[in-house]
């Protein structure tokens, strides 16, 4: 289960969370007047009531991008609990562990609840938070989507992180994992053909990578991938990220903090860490490739998308209107939010369950 909050935190929470549905409520007008910003920008609109959320962000004064990392977790944790809604219900979800690079990892098992599925896809996720952020509550709610309305076990995994554990630390740790699912899945009652991957933001850079790697290694590899709004390149600053480094979220600051203090004293250009420059592409698992409007990571992730395929790789690409990154883990702002992760969920479920 979900970890516990203290009895202060707990009463915070709830009420921050009250306020935001509240939000969520308002005509899309009201929000839009009430945000004070343009919602227009690179011929996009932007969704209003992320707008009015992002305006009210803005005046809270969130941790600096380069303040302690024990800090920058925290407020995370707290803003998830707040922004993704009470937990979705209809899924089963018990603790466990799995295999890492150095040593065991924490993981959680999401069951999909409806009757009549018999073994289910399992889809080993691996979330987000910039490879220094995040964990197995920051990203409860979207494994409960995923699980759900996807009609797939999700396999949610704690990753070792930076600064603490910096590359290639995370990508042997997502190995690692993938192969104990793989290995381990009929034992979790699942389907042993149809082992997925999937990651959001950081975490679909290193579904990408496990893609790349088992392939190179031979052994058991994904049947399908889940990139959504994955970072795919390191080396370069692409125009979405100049058009949507501030204001939306994810800031340019945030993102040039997590990228140094993951890749440490390791060269960017590696595969490993980018896996746009991967130079064979071919022969890796179809993929649904999802991004976002107003992401500063949309165009390296349909860069990504288009290359592979050029690789002749299956892929569907489905950029979010109106959204922004982040999104996947913000189903208690508004419906148009979950219902837009409620039809990725579905998307991949098809995709994994057709897959051959």
């Amino acid at each position: 289960m979900v970890a516990e909050r203290t009895p202060s935190q707990a009463v915070t929470e709830a009420l921050a969370g009250t306020f935001i549905r509240g939000l969520g409520v308002l005509p899309p007008s009201v929000a839009g007047r009430l945000s004070r910003r343009g919602l227009q920008l690179d011929g996009q609109r932007l969704d209003p009531h992320l707008a009015l959320l992002s305006s009210l962000a803005d005046r809270i004064s969130p941790p600096e991008a380069g303040a302690a990392a024990a800090e920058q977790r925290e407020m995370l944790r707290v803003n998830s609990a707040i922004i993704a809604g009470r937990p979705l219900s209809g899924v089963d979800v018990r603790e466990l562990s799995v295999a890492g690079g150095e040593g065991t990892l924490a993981a959680r098992l999401y069951w999909p609840g409806a009757s009549g599925l018999g073994r289910p896809p399992l889809v080993v996720w691996l979330h987000g938070g910039g490879w220094a952020l995040g964990d197995l509550d920051t990203h409860d709610q979207p494994c409960r989507y995923l699980a759900r309305y996807g009609r797939q076990a999700v396999l949610s995994v704690a990753y070792r992180l930076a600064p603490e554990a910096p590359f290639p630390a995370a990508v042997e740790d997502a190995v690692a994992a993938f192969e104990w699912a793989a290995e381990h899945a009929a034992e979790l009652g699942c389907d042993p053909t149809r082992v997925a991957i999937g990651g959001d933001s950081a975490g679909g850079n290193l579904a990408a990578v496990v893609s790349q790697l088992t392939r190179d290694r031979g052994g058991p590899t994904p049947v399908t991938q889940l990139l959504v709004y994955p970072a795919t390149d390191m080396t370069v600053t692409y125009p979405s990220e100049r058009l949507f480094g501030e204001g939306f979220f994810l800031t340019k600051a945030n993102m040039d903090w997590f990228e140094a203090t993951y890749s440490a004293e390791s060269s960017r250009s590696d595969p490993r860490m980018s896996p746009l420059l991967q130079p064979d592409l071919s022969g890796l698992p179809p993929a649904l490739v999802v991004t976002a409007d107003f992401d500063p990571l949309r165009d390296e992730g349909e860069l990504y998308a288009r290359q592979l395929q050029q690789a002749g790789v299956p892929v569907q690409l489905r950029r979010s209107p109106g959204l922004v990154h982040g999104f996947l883990n913000m189903t208690g702002v508004h419906r148009n939010i979950r219902a837009e992760v409620i039809a990725i969920a579905a998307s991949f479920g098809a995709i994994t369950a057709t897959a051959v």
